[in-house]
């Protein structure tokens, strides 16, 4: 039985490991670059307190070798105005579920998820949101999630607008 724990600040670095090795899984690209350093700093930040503001869940790895994580599920709820089917306004957003290639197929990405998802549920976040691989498709099908709307998006680093 996998049994994840709340992630700590201690384990940022490994957060951002796990979170490079996402993207190079979605796009076959490894990137690293400075975002990995800012990044580790807002993870150590957004995990430290009685109440941290991101939701993070993982798995520790039990390979030979320095102490690592196997896997992670990450997220944040985010507050809008209510709505009628969301009286709360309080959403979430999944934003980084990855398992080291070492621990792939054994249900770590399942166990992490569906921690974060409980995390949501205490917080009354009544929908939650994710951008899923094809490979991950099926996972987050199988724990309830369907398509909810056309997304759209705006990089505004190249819009005119923003300059």
């Amino acid at each position: 039985m996998i049994t994840p724990r709340a992630a700590l600040p201690e384990d940022a670095a490994e957060l951002v490991r796990l979170r490079r090795l996402m993207f190079f899984a979605m796009n076959g690209h490894d990137q690293p670059g400075s975002w990995e350093q800012d990044a580790e700093v807002m993870a150590r930040r957004e995990l430290s307190g009685p109440e941290p503001a991101m939701g993070a869940f993982v798995v520790d790895g039990n390979a030979a070798g320095a102490p690592h994580l196997a896997a992670c599920a990450v997220g944040r709820v985010e507050e809008r105005l209510p709505a009628p089917g969301h009286p709360s306004g309080r959403f979430g957003f999944v934003f980084s579920v990855c398992t080291d290639p070492r621990y792939r197929g054994r249900g770590h990405a399942r166990a992490t998820t569906q921690a974060l998802l409980g995390w949501f549920a205490e917080r009354g976040a009544t929908r939650i949101d994710l951008h899923a691989t094809d490979d991950a498709e099926a996972l987050y099908r199988s724990l309830g999630f369907t398509e909810h709307s056309t997304a759209l998006s705006l990089d505004l680093r190249s819009h005119p607008a923003a300059g």
